[in-house]
């Protein structure tokens, strides 16, 4: 088993990271631990499990939520559960159809998770595909998306750069063209979405792809997104 990466983004907030192939690029994939005031843990789009990462996230706090962000980012969510099985496992409905191997305990917008109450914000990214959640981690200020825009900068191997520039987030934070062009059904309501996002209080913004935005992170999201009108 490899050993945790996990690193300490801010108080209350660690990120761990994962090489993934995605049509042939070699990317990473993001996983966030969010701690809540008693000292439970949120893990977010959770990265596969070793031993040594459990016992990372465990030295964080207890492990009491798993959260998938979207229809595509759940691969490893179910091993953390067998492992951690008291731990509430949330996912959009239609996750919830496309895993039905899943333990499924909440289905995101449902109804409110009390344990967030005033302590993390989620919302709702509507018209969107993906059937994606950004949460916003009010304490710190630290909004997490998965797929909503990417940030992988400038990476090496030829197929990758190519990929990423043809589709326009290379070397810049963006989402790929063949999400703008393929993943929304009603712009109308995602643009209404990411304004709620942005009106949110965030400082920094955390991707499941590339590396978190710790400045001007509301700016770079909004540029992001100004192709939606």
């Amino acid at each position: 088993m490899t050993g945790s990466t996990l690193r300490r983004l801010t108080d209350d907030v660690w990120l761990d990271t994962e090489p993934v192939r995605i049509v042939g690029t070699r990317l990473t994939t993001t996983m966030a631990v969010l701690r809540l005031p008693g000292g439970e843990v949120v893990l977010w789009s959770p990265v596969p499990m070793t031993a040594a990462r459990a016992a990372a996230v465990e030295a964080v706090g207890r492990v009491a939520h798993l959260y998938a962000p979207n229809t595509f980012h759940h691969l490893w969510l179910g091993e953390w559960a067998a492992a951690f099985p008291d731990a509430r496992v949330h996912a959009p409905a239609g996750l919830a159809r496309k895993r039905p191997d899943l333990r499924v305990d909440r289905v995101v917008g449902a109804a409110p998770e009390p344990a967030f109450a005033g302590v993390i914000d989620e919302v709702p990214i509507e018209g969107f595909r993906l059937g994606e959640t950004a949460l916003v981690h009010l304490a710190t200020r630290t909004a997490v998306v998965a797929d909503l825009v990417h940030n992988i900068g400038r990476p090496e191997g030829t197929w990758t750069r190519l990929y990423a520039q043809a589709g326009g987030f290379y070397g810049r934070v963006a989402l790929s063209r063949v999400i703008r062009w393929t993943a929304f059904s009603d712009r109308r309501a995602a643009r209404r979405s990411v304004d709620a996002l942005l009106a949110r209080p965030f400082e920094r913004l955390v991707v499941a792809h590339g590396e978190p935005i710790e400045v001007d992170a509301p700016m770079a999201l909004s540029a992001a997104y100004a192709w939606l009108g």
